[in-house]
């Protein structure tokens, strides 16, 4: 076996001893990829060059520049803002008021909450552990049975993972899009793949709805076989809901959630553009939220009238013609672009009372906090997994991981179910963050050269990557579950209670590549 051969192998197997370990993901990354890097130039068997290009592949599109990759801090800052705000809280609370009466009503508005709550934060740790604070004591005090209450709770929090919008799939798209890029070059193609986060939101959300229905079907399925281990509620002394209070706590999150992905799959807006849609959304929901708790009242107006100018400004873009750089405009038309102004200002006023209520309620600083800690997380592991991808590529590495793949018995399906069992078998271990920047790069090109739709593929990985969430003993939403459970829950009933959802999971995986029109119909109609 050839010296780059080995050193190649041996580096990916010390990153992964040392990310087991324990040590920080980015510094391990990187400072492994430096050390074989230094002792490959000291054997003479890696050229220096590769070193060189780690400055301008930070600088340029690779990171820096990349537009795909700004709508990262802007979703996550979203996320935060509504998982403060307490959004949660009255979702859980209508839901379950809402289902509460029907045998498995609170495990249904559990997995309903956890997919709304996935396409508004998309935050799986604040999500599991707010739904566990808030709705596993009721599910225990109403008689449900521990393994399917924690099982509901931990599964449905980790649906952010695969519904849009979400960060797996905006890391995914960029990992994906450079794949098929090298995939193109390798074979000599003319064009090139381009795959966009719209793209990867289109592609999920048939599947993330199927796995909700499917989760959905569990409970329904248990609560006919074994009603005991999910009575319907016996007891309820809370007051009538208003509907006021329905509108409110379900109608404005789904607002925002049509607002954020109907401006995406309707070719409105980029997914950039978008996500500070869905920010500027967040900020209004979240003064609404705050300043009705601090009986702000004339605020609450002026941010009623912002959600109010974003349906009028919608309105006055679809009646009337709004560009000022034509040769003529008509009477009709100036009246709409004043009023479009108008509305404008109104927006952009109630953003600032929104702003005005999340200072004064202490809210604001700590969510821009968070926001840029996770952001500078994901983006440090994004320069760190750059420069172990450019040591990698340097001995080969990307070559083995070819010939491997191309040499599995059973053709390119063979080498498609050997890396997504090595993918799920990482995902006990690993974060879906190290798995996206490391491994996804390395398999992602062999495989589309065999025939693989980009997109579709990008699917399956998010599906798998899914999984690792729930799979014991390492899953962090078992982990966040087990933090945030009473004493009296023990932990093998956590995992017991996430087996089925697991299995209901990799039955999605498997409809998805036998059907790849899931994945792959509604990103073709939306680029139409």
């Amino acid at each position: 076996m050839e010296l780059e051969v080995i050193l190649a192998i041996s580096m990916f197997a010390c990153a992964v001893l040392a990310l087991l370990a324990g040590y920080q993901v980015a510094l391990t990354l990187g400072g492994v990829a430096l050390l074989f890097a230094l002792a490959g130039i000291g054997l003479g068997v890696f050229d220096e060059a590769f070193l060189r290009n780690l400055p301008s592949r930070i600088l340029g599109g690779s990171i820096m520049q990349n537009t795909t990759l700004i709508a990262v801090p802007l979703f996550v800052l979203m996320g935060v803002i509504l998982e403060r705000s307490r959004v949660a809280e009255d979702l859980l609370h209508i839901a379950s008021r809402l289902l509460g009466k029907v045998r498995g009503g609170l495990g249904y508005a559990v997995v309903l909450v956890g997919a709304l709550l996935a396409a508004s934060t998309g935050i799986v740790g604040a999500t599991v552990i707010t739904m566990t604070l808030i709705a596993l004591p009721t599910m225990m005090r109403q008689g449900y049975d521990p393994r399917l209450a924690t099982g509901t709770i931990a599964a449905s929090g980790t649906l952010g993972q695969i519904i849009p919008p979400s960060i797996v799939l905006i890391l995914l798209a960029d990992a994906i899009s450079n794949a098929a890029s090298q995939a193109s070059q390798a074979t000599g193609s003319a064009g090139s793949f381009v795959v966009s986060v719209g793209d990867l939101f289109a592609g999920a959300l048939i599947p993330g709805l199927l796995l909700v229905g499917l989760y959905l079907g569990w409970i329904a399925t248990t609560a006919i076989w074994k009603p005991e281990r999910c009575p319907p509620v016996q007891q309820d002394d809370s007051p009538p809901l208003a509907t006021k209070e329905i509108a409110f706590g379900l109608g404005a999150p789904l607002l925002l959630i049509f607002a954020v992905l109907g401006a995406i799959l309707g070719g409105i807006a980029p997914p950039t553009e978008a996500a500070a849609i869905g920010v500027a959304g967040a900020i209004l929901l979240a003064g609404l939220r705050l300043a009705d708790d601090d009986h702000e009242r004339r605020v609450s107006w002026l941010l009623m009238a912002g959600l109010a100018s974003v349906v009028a400004i919608l309105f006055l873009r679809n009646l009337f013609d709004l560009r000022t750089g034509v040769a003529s405009i008509g009477r009709a038309n100036e009246i709409g672009i004043v009023l479009t102004g108008l509305a404008c200002l109104v927006f952009f006023a109630s953003v600032a009372a929104g702003l005005v209520v999340l200072r004064r309620m202490r809210q604001l600083l700590p969510a821009l906090k968070s926001a840029t800690q996770i952001t500078s997380m994901v983006f440090l592991i994004l320069i760190g997994a750059s420069l172990f991808s450019l040591v990698f590529r340097g001995y080969g590495g990307d070559d083995i991981i070819a010939d491997v793949l191309h040499s599995m018995p059973g053709g390119k399906w063979g080498a498609l179910i050997m890396t997504m069992i090595v993918m799920f078998v990482l995902g006990f271990f690993l974060d879906f963050i190290e798995i996206v920047f490391v491994v996804v790069p390395l398999v992602a090109p062999p495989l589309i050269i065999l025939g693989f739709d980009p997109v579709w593929l990008a699917i399956l990985m998010a599906l798998n990557l899914q999984t690792s969430f729930l799979t014991p003993p390492f899953g962090f939403a078992l982990f966040y579950l087990r933090g945030a459970a009473p004493a009296s829950v023990k932990t093998m009933d956590i995992w017991r209670g996430a087996m089925p959802f697991i299995m209901l999971q990799v039955l999605l995986i498997a409809l998805v590549a036998a059907i790849p029109a899931l994945a792959t119909w509604l990103p073709g109609v939306t680029a139409r």
